[in-house]
């Protein structure tokens, strides 16, 4: 099933290149019609697919879709809109955008699916490597799956330069100990963002990262 028309992604080329209020004002009504409302018809049933096989899934689109405006309260580009849409699917939505969950980006440089952890806390950091530390095999055989491997390649993140004494032994052996975030992802042409393949896409490559989006949502409980 198609969800978008073509002018889903032909709305946000030519947003970036009149990315003012001026325009947006003048192009709202297309902007509703092509791009907000879909969306937020795709988002309910990629959440009504996810529940299926993760029953704590229970948000709607209002919880999971991010706002197309961007906050340039402390950014250099003031421009004001997002050139993409994007929403996560997850047990909290928006409201703890650190619980694993899928994020999803759609614009006309990518489909972009994500998962992880991005921005924990210092207290969530810890309870992550203590984690891994407890379940190091079974963590080693989530990222080495031929699965992950060859859809997400491996978890990023940036890394501490020192880490507790008692995970050092275990940093030789596992270095994603380090990390202070665990996330990955993969980026696919836009072109499927308007085809019949686009739900299949996601659900399939969300239940990739199940095991490992379990393993995080474990060590942070």
């Amino acid at each position: 099933m198609k969800y978008f028309t073509s002018d889903y992604l032909q709305f946000f080329k030519e947003l970036a290149g009149n990315n003012n209020k001026e325009w947006f004002d003048k192009n709202r009504k297309r902007y509703e019609t092509s791009v907000r409302e879909p969306f937020k018809v795709f988002v309910d049933t990629l959440i009504n697919e996810i529940s299926k096989d993760d029953s704590e899934v229970q948000i709607t689109h209002k919880e999971a879709i991010f706002r197309i405006n961007r906050d340039i309260r402390f950014a250099k580009d003031k421009t004001p809109y997002k050139l993409n849409n994007s929403a996560i699917i997850s047990k909290t939505g928006r409201k703890d955008k650190v619980y694993p969950g899928i994020y999803i980006e759609l614009g006309p440089e990518k489909l972009g699916i994500y998962g992880g952890v991005f921005s924990p806390d210092t207290n969530q950091i810890e309870k992550i490597r203590n984690y891994i530390s407890k379940n190091q095999t079974q963590f080693e055989k989530l990222i080495s799956s031929k699965g992950f491997k060859n859809t997400y390649g491996e978890i990023k993140g940036t890394k501490a330069k020192r880490i507790p004494k008692e995970y050092k032994e275990i940093g030789e052996e596992q270095p994603l100990i380090y990390n202070k975030q665990w996330y990955y992802f993969i980026h696919l042409s836009p072109e499927i963002i308007e085809s019949d393949d686009l739900m299949g896409t996601i659900v399939s490559n969300a239940k990739i990262a199940k095991g490992l989006r379990e393993f995080f949502k474990n060590a942070l409980n």
